[in-house]
């Protein structure tokens, strides 16, 4: 099924779902399109405003929303990183509302002026094997120094950084903690204990699954459900920190179902919109600190979040990307 196809099939099967409102809400969603469908749906059960979803990745759908500009087709933009929204907002193609929840979110979760609002947030963990470790006679690690270890030589899977947004946020966590020079040089020795770089963000978690890899770095979802399955995998935030990645929401500008575009804002970032994500066993982090992600999952106060400057992010990818590629690969 082409993707057209398949997100007008998700927009009539969401737009069923209906409620009492006479316009349904038309949503553009960048949360993959599994998720994008049960959040919704608790939205909908829970308000009763009818969603009419449109499923696109972030670089589409940033770029509909900018050829639409004149004549907006979508009411709210949901999901795509923060960073997205930002520059959604530079452009002009989103509104200010500043929900009456924001006080729940920290700033690093909200737009000051309210032009974004955050959905859930992943941060980078490693996913670890305990079983297997306790063969080996390996210890559980607990920091990226301990990565560097002898003992996991040729056991610990990660995404390639050419590929994988997620193995990039590495790269800028390493270089939030260390600069940059000691990050090149930590990730050169860390080199020999990495099995293999995968192509995919998410690969890595698969590996742990099936045994392939005792230890594997990617964003949290992955681990999270492989605990909730009952896998033997502890999911570890290293104590010097980790970078996270944060999906926003937008009310576009211009949109004809102004009302309904709040109350959908206001839901999400209360702690009952945020419950509802988790109870629908999304694997996200709530982005409210009231709100428990489940048994056994560290809340984010319990966790070192690293920042990093979005912009410097993207204006610096190639160059990072190729020095890596040079010094890492290379050596």
């Amino acid at each position: 099924m082409n993707t057209f196809i398949r997100a007008l099939a998700v927009s009539a099967s969401l737009a069923l779902l209906g409620g009492t409102s006479a316009q349904a809400l038309t949503v553009y969603s960048s949360v993959d399109e599994e998720n994008s469908t049960v959040i919704l749906k608790a939205f909908t059960d829970a308000t009763g405003v009818a969603v009419d979803m449109v499923f696109l990745s972030s670089g589409p759908a940033l770029s509909r929303i900018e050829a639409e500009k004149n004549n907006p087709q979508a009411d709210v933009w949901f999901g795509a990183p923060s960073e997205n929204h930002i520059l959604a907002r530079e452009r002009e193609l989103t509104q200010a509302y500043v929900s009456a929840n924001a006080d729940g979110l920290t700033d690093q979760f909200k737009d000051a002026d309210g032009y974004w609002h955050a959905i859930y947030t992943n941060p980078l963990a490693f996913g670890v094997r305990t079983d297997i470790l306790a063969e080996r006679g390996a210890p559980v690690p607990t920091s990226w120094a301990d990565l560097s270890d002898p003992a996991y030589k040729g056991l610990i899977q990660m995404p390639s950084p050419q590929s994988s947004g997620t193995a990039y946020a590495v790269i800028l966590t390493l270089r939030e903690i260390m600069g940059e020079d000691a990050a090149f040089d930590y990730m050169k020795t860390l080199n020999p204990n990495i099995q293999t770089y995968t192509q995919s963000g998410t690969a890595p978690s698969g590996a742990l699954s099936v045994g392939e890899t005792p230890l594997a770095i990617q964003f949290t979802p992955g681990f999270l459900k492989l605990k909730d399955e009952g896998f033997p995998v502890e999911v570890v935030f290293a104590s010097e920190g980790v970078g996270y990645e944060v999906a926003a929401m937008s009310i576009l500008a211009g949109t004809q179902n102004l009302d309904d575009a709040k109350t959908l804002v206001d839901w999400m970032t209360s702690a009952a919109g945020q419950q509802a994500m988790i109870d629908a066993k999304t694997y996200f982090l709530p982005v409210r600190a009231d709100v428990n992600a489940g048994e056994g999952v560290s809340s984010l106060d319990q966790i070192n979040l690293v920042s990093y400057d979005p912009a410097y992010a993207s204006e610096n990818r190639q160059r990072l990307v190729d020095r890596w590629t040079d010094d890492v690969l290379g050596q």
